[in-house]
């Protein structure tokens, strides 16, 4: 109870707010704020240009009532990766959703891979996730939204009680991308129709100053060898939409792993990297 004798709210507020900036040849982290359930890892030196940088939740997962707010800004010419150290779970609650709000801003000329791995709604859980980017003039971005239905090796497909996602992307012109879907927990999004059987799907958002021609190329590259049931769709301009289906988690893994490489130096003019996850 609150002074006021009110109840208190259910879950917890988090925040994140980064600031990535080029020196020299370098990216770095220029500000870093968070309170928890979020925190970062310590920035990675990878064989790689971007700045790498995990987003932890050590809570072990999101709660009903947990709003999450997540703010990454990249100034101009700076390349940043943003992951996670494993798959985010979603528990089941009776009460209000869980929530997590993404902001992008990637400045003229800068880059941003939000590459986090899939998000697991138990069983009565209610998740929703939202994230909207602004991509200045000649930067990049790629952006991930994968999804299991449920904890699919213990038989829990589709138990969740909602599940909604929402992507958006601008530019200095206008809209680039507007995506969402709602989904109340049914069986039937297993079917005919809708993941055709598929438990594990994901988006796969690029957008670049490279010709979209390339970048269709390139997706339609690491499909084949990832070996995942997809579709590759051009954005109004700058960019590409690729929808993914797997049939069990290391398939997801290993195709949007394939697609990523595939992508990266098209999109980013950067060479596949390895995170070196467990």
């Amino acid at each position: 109870m609150d002074p006021h004798g009110s109840p208190a709210r259910v879950g917890r507020d988090g925040a994140l707010s980064l600031r990535v900036e080029r020196r020299g040849t370098a990216s770095v982290l220029a500000g870093c704020r968070f309170t928890l359930p979020l925190q970062v890892l310590t920035p990675l030196a990878l064989d790689d240009t971007a700045l790498v940088v995990s987003i932890l939740n050590p809570t072990g997962a999101l709660f009903g009532g947990d709003r999450l707010r997540i703010e990454v800004h990249a100034a101009p010419g700076a390349h940043t990766l943003l992951t996670t150290p494993s798959a985010t779970k979603v528990h089941r609650t009776d009460g209000p959703v869980a929530e997590q709000d993404v902001r992008l801003t990637v400045a003229a000329g800068a880059v941003v891979e939000w590459v986090p791995d899939h998000t697991i709604p138990f069983t009565g859980s209610a998740y929703r996730g939202r994230l909207h980017a602004h991509v200045g003039a000649g930067g990049g971005l790629v952006v991930v939204d994968a999804f299991s239905a449920g904890r699919v090796t213990r038989g829990e497909s589709w138990g969740f009680r909602s599940l909604e996602s929402a992507l958006t992307i601008v530019d200095d012109e206008g809209w680039l991308l507007h995506d969402r879907f709602v989904l109340p927990g049914a069986a039937r999004w297993g079917g005919l129709g809708f993941t055709e059987g598929a438990p594990y799907f994901a988006t796969v958002a690029v957008v670049s100053p490279a010709p979209v021609d390339d970048l269709v190329a390139a997706a339609r590259a690491g499909l084949a060898a990832g070996r995942l049931r997809a579709g590759v769709g051009r954005l109004p301009r700058r960019g590409v939409l690729v929808r993914c289906l797997a049939d069990d988690a290391p398939a997801l893994e290993h195709g949007l792993r394939a697609l990523w490489d595939a992508l990266r130096p098209a999109a980013v003019g950067a060479a596949p990297v390895d995170l070196r996850k467990p």
